[in-house]
């Protein structure tokens, strides 16, 4: 019959040799098919291209095509659905190695798991500050799809990115930004606090025009005569690659009323995804310096 102390002696033994079990699990986790890896919501498809990484399939590739714009999707891209609701037939038959989705948008990992490995990034794990949770996805995907070094390589690229910008638009930005696109022909989005872009603009010395209300994303929606409210500011408006209300809108005599539209201090440029990653970031800085270091 065991005794206690030996009893004791085999629980201790169990107690150290744990770890080193977690640690066997986990480097044994097979690493994932680089080319049958789907995204179902747009961030985490930025970070896999980010990585150089192209996806097996993704959710709503049309749209993407039209919102997100760059990267650009390869035609061997599949489509899989909406993002709020993907295939899961289809998802089952191009039978995944990993996938990738934005946890609280579509769905849930439990949902995919008896698919594939499921692989969930959070919006943002630092409130407020979306650039710098990206930075960490982009490090977590580079480990776990084996490729460190290119996520290094990336995040290096990104901080260059930034630089150059802030250098370039030093001393040539006199008024602040407002950044907004049209949803429709009677209302438009703002970009504001705790959004990628005002991180973007922080880092880059450039001022926002909106300091109103936003919602947890860094956006808010308004009817576009609330424009007319913001004296002072240079409108930067992100159009659609596939028709946008403001080609209507420009010929509205309201238009025509707000300050910055009236002061010729306005330009549209093409479109980015707002709540994106790394790569939208770096877009934004290359649109930033065409915009304003060379208006037209």
């Amino acid at each position: 019959m065991q005794t206690h102390d030996e009893y004791r002696r085999r629980l201790l033994k169990g107690i150290l040799f744990l770890p080193w079990c977690v640690a066997a699990a986990v480097a044994a986790e097979p690493m994932p098919d680089p080319r049958r890896i789907i995204a179902l919501e747009w961030r985490p498809t930025e970070l896999l291209l980010a990585l150089g990484v192209v996806p097996q399939a993704i959710a709503d590739a049309p749209n993407y095509r039209n919102w997100v714009v760059e990267p650009a999707l390869a035609p061997s891209v599949k489509d899989v659905g909406l993002r709020t609701e993907p295939n899961m037939e289809a998802l089952q038959r191009l039978h995944p190695s990993l996938i990738l989705l934005t946890k609280g948008y579509g769905p849930t990992a439990a949902s995919l798991a008896s698919i594939a490995p499921v692989m969930p990034f959070p919006v943002q794990d630092t409130p407020g500050l979306p650039l710098t949770t990206a930075r960490r996805d982009v490090r977590a995907l580079g480990e776990r799809l084996g490729l460190p070094e290119r996520a290094r390589q990336h995040l290096q690229a990104l901080d260059q990115q930034l630089s150059r910008t802030r250098r370039r638009l030093s001393g040539v930005v006199t008024r602040p930004l407002l950044l907004f696109t049209f949803l429709d022909s009677q209302h438009v989005m703002v970009l504001g606090k705790g959004s990628l872009f005002q991180e973007v603009m922080d880092q880059v010395g450039v001022t926002n025009a909106w300091h109103g209300e936003v919602n947890p994303w860094g956006s808010a929606t308004m009817g576009f005569e609330q424009l007319a409210e913001i004296k002072g500011a240079r409108g930067l408006c992100f159009r659609r690659s596939n028709g946008d209300p403001v080609d209507d809108m420009v010929k509205s005599p309201l238009w025509q009323v707000i300050p910055f539209v009236r002061e010729r201090q306005w330009q549209t440029v093409p479109a980015v995804w707002f709540f994106g990653a790394t790569l939208a970031a770096m877009r934004f800085c290359r649109l930033l310096e065409q915009s304003l270091v060379n208006p037209t």
